[in-house]
């Protein structure tokens, strides 16, 4: 899944056009400090991390991997409230840039609440910065899922969805990971999401991460059966387990 490494960094000017502005100093965190931290990942539940304040909004495309376990902020310069790690459930961390504020990043996280949030002290030393041209989006009334490169529409499908006790989750989402399933035979791939159910607490063992994966036939095409994933033809998962991850998928 590679992505393609952005060229130009972002510039801010102050109202007279002439300076930057002064840049949040980054506190520092030590690494014992770091580990007692809660961790950002699917499993997390981090009640205190700002909410995601525009969950309809398109992205600039920005994506960043961090090179090491790396704190999260509340606000650029603020009080770290948590962990995010290098790696995700066997996979490299991407998560989608909202929001710049110089070297102050505002991700989404992997994290309970959906639509977490938080900052990161985002130097070329801490992070790993790339561009994701591409997008998805899942219209549950329509049971249809499109993804796109570059703003152009290269895929279309009708998908299953949650039924009404167990919704798919509306707002921006995330492809947290790729993995290859070793337990159920319905899915030879299963793309966990960054968001979690609303009604499971819990599900097959796991956090209640929503996933998008296939099923034994195509029963679920057109129809709110699932317990909040989100289903797809084999085609559509060819087509799907291509894109980079940190790929925004919005929810409406």
């Amino acid at each position: 899944m590679a992505l393609t490494l952005a060229g130009a960094a972002l510039i801010l000017l102050t109202s007279c056009g002439s300076a930057e502005p002064e840049q949040a100093p980054a506190p520092a965190v030590e690494p014992a400090a770091l580990a007692k931290l809660p961790l950002a990942n699917t499993f997390g539940d981090l009640p205190a991390a700002p909410l995601d304040p525009a969950p309809a909004d398109k992205t600039g495309g920005e994506v960043v991997h961090p090179k090491a376990d790396i704190a999260v902020h509340d606000a650029p310069g603020g009080k770290p409230i948590a962990t995010l790690p290098a790696e995700q459930i066997g996979s490299p961390t991407w998560v989608p840039v909202i929001a710049r504020q110089g070297d102050w990043a505002h991700v989404l996280l992997p994290t309970r609440p959906n639509g977490a949030s938080g900052w990161l002290h985002a130097t070329t030393d801490a992070v790993e910065t790339a561009h994701n041209d591409f997008a998805v989006t899942v219209d549950r009334a329509a049971f249809r899922l499109e993804i796109f490169e570059a703003g152009r529409k290269t895929g279309s499908w009708t998908i299953g969805t949650g039924r009404p006790e167990h919704p798919t989750p509306a707002g921006r989402a995330f492809i947290l990971a790729s993995i290859e399933e070793s337990v159920n035979t319905y899915s030879p791939i299963v793309l966990p999401l960054s968001s979690h159910s609303d009604s499971h607490e819990t599900f097959g063992g796991g956090p209640g991460t929503v996933g998008i994966h296939t099923w034994p036939d195509n029963s679920f095409v057109g129809k709110a059966t699932s317990d909040g994933c989100i289903r797809v033809t084999r085609d559509a998962l060819e087509r799907l387990v291509e894109l980079p991850l940190g790929t925004i998928v919005s929810i409406v």
